[in-house]
């Protein structure tokens, strides 16, 4: 076999077929639509397993599994490794687990974005232990390029068992509608171990890991799609903890969104509204990339563009659960704040919040734990923090949407915002108890007059300003450019995103 034939079959030539027929491309094929052409520098390219029990011995295959190497996305160096299925059903034993460890060395070495293409059936067992050790050496990597490097997964096929725990270390999980499957244990063994009859899909398809576990951050629906989504969220990202995030220098806004944003609110604080509607008036044309979309709905996190400036947006959805944070938006919400501030993209936070949400349910799985998690991740962080209250912001979940107590640089409230412990209806309740309905409604409206109004806020430096809403795009471009100008402190400490 000569030197051609041998990298043909270490990149799968002859086993396309088999990945074809599965609707998936193979590892060669995605490291190739993403990498810029002809930049792509492979690494331990025929390196082979070890293993001699089961028959192994006559079993090696040069690559074993695994593609790994240094390229260019968009001009930007990457480190990535491609996980191959058609070769032990892209299974991680010792030497395949070398090769990704190694390629996750270079990247924290070389301060660069890895990307992960997982396609695995798990730990090869024929290995046993080596297998479950090589495990342990990729986990401890990510863990240890946790908060200085960003780390991208792209699940493109089977995850399973020990596999997944990888992605679950990194920043971001996307996963392909489909033919993307990530478990701990597949249906075969909860069988056997519980007697429960289960799919693939029901136990970590697409759809259980967008809205009910929150594993997956974006879906896309082909293999194509996913590897373009990876390219967008590089664009957010710095290539390391000291980097700025790239500024797009082609800005577009419409002039017009300025007029329909003055009219989102509605009259009465008890009707609903879109909240996405006064974000895309506020963003750059088509810079909106949403995080974990159908997961706690009730909260938007979003990576976007405003005024060519990549920022993390944080905002209560108002037509969900009327925006009230519950267990799952903390942890959707702590978890994003956390990782834009190891990356230094400034927060956006766009309040419209009643408080946390009530009941049973949510104080015995422990709200209080929850939102902690906010609280910590708003306080902990030192990236710009700009907070707009656009209607709402009672109780503790106004200081958990980063009041200034919780170190927002700056805070703005639209004319209508109200500030308050609570709403009048229930502050009247507890500070006139005994009062006949006709003069509580008195003191309801001598309450909001008093105190449900930002410009009380305003008056005790809690607000620095009363704006109209057509004006908040230009306040923050305003503040985005003057901070832009300081340099990222060289001393800076990198905190790690531990998995919320």
């Amino acid at each position: 076999m000569d030197l051609n034939q041998r990298l043909e079959n270490v990149h799968g030539e002859q086993r396309k077929e088999k990945q074809h027929n599965v609707g998936k491309l193979t590892a060669w094929e995605r490291i190739n639509l993403l990498l810029d052409e002809g930049s792509f520098v492979e690494t331990n390219v025929y390196l082979e397993h070890r293993c001699n029990y089961f028959g192994m011995d006559k079993k090696k295959q040069e690559g074993d599994g695994v593609i790994a190497g240094i390229g260019r996305v968009n001009g930007r160096c990457v480190c990535v490794y491609a996980q191959d299925f058609t070769v032990f059903g892209g299974s991680i034993g010792k030497m395949n687990a070398k090769k990704i460890s190694d390629i996750q060395s270079k990247a924290l070495k070389m301060r660069v974005p890895i990307i992960g293409l997982f396609d695995s059936g798990g730990a090869r067992v024929q290995e046993g232990i080596q297998g479950l050790s090589g495990h342990g050496n990729i986990f401890y990597n990510n863990v240890q390029a946790s908060g200085r490097i960003p780390q991208i997964s792209a699940i493109m096929g089977n995850c399973a068992g020990g596999a997944s725990y990888s992605p679950a270390l990194t920043d971001f999980i996307l996963m392909v509608e489909g033919t993307s499957n990530m478990f701990i244990t597949g249906p075969k063994v909860v069988k056997e171990a519980i007697g429960q009859v289960v799919s693939m899909e029901e136990l970590g398809g697409t759809q259980i890991h967008s809205t009910m576990s929150g594993m997956a951050d974006l879906v896309a629906n082909t293999e194509k799609e996913c590897i373009q989504l990876i390219k967008k969220l590089l664009s957010y990202l710095p290539d390391h903890y000291l980097g700025n995030p790239p500024k797009e220098i082609k800005v577009f806004h419409k002039k017009e969104k300025n007029s329909i944003i003055e009219n989102i609110i509605p009259e009465s604080n008890k009707t609903t509204f879109n909240t996405k509607e006064v974000i895309d008036c506020i963003i750059d044309e088509g810079s909106g990339m949403e995080i974990k979309e159908k997961h706690a709905p009730n909260m938007i996190t979003m990576l976007a563009r405003i005024g060519g400036y990549p920022v993390g947006i944080v905002a209560n959805q108002s037509k969900v659960k009327a925006g009230c944070i519950d267990i799952d938006a903390a942890d959707k919400a702590a978890s994003f704040i956390r990782i834009c501030d190891s990356f230094n993209i400034p927060l956006i936070n766009l309040v419209d919040v009643s408080g946390f949400y009530p009941g049973k349910e949510q104080e015995q799985r422990g709200i209080i734990r929850h939102g902690a998690k906010m609280l910590f991740a708003y306080s902990e962080a030192t990236v710009l923090k700009i907070t707009v209250v656009l209607r709402k912001a009672y109780g503790g979940s106004y200081l958990a949407m980063c009041s200034k107590e919780l170190g927002a640089d700056m805070v703005y409230a639209w004319p209508k915002a109200e500030i308050a412990v609570m709403s009048a209806p229930a502050a009247v309740d507890v500070l006139y108890t005994g009062y006949s309905p006709e003069e509580k409604e008195t003191y309801k409206e001598e309450y909001k007059d008093n105190f449900m109004t930002p410009f009380e806020a305003a008056h005790n430096g809690y607000v620095d300003e009363v704006i109209y809403p057509s004006a908040t795009r230009g306040k923050i471009i305003n503040i985005l450019s003057h901070y832009a100008n300081k340099e990222i402190n060289q001393q800076k400490l990198p905190h790690k995103n531990i998995p919320l």
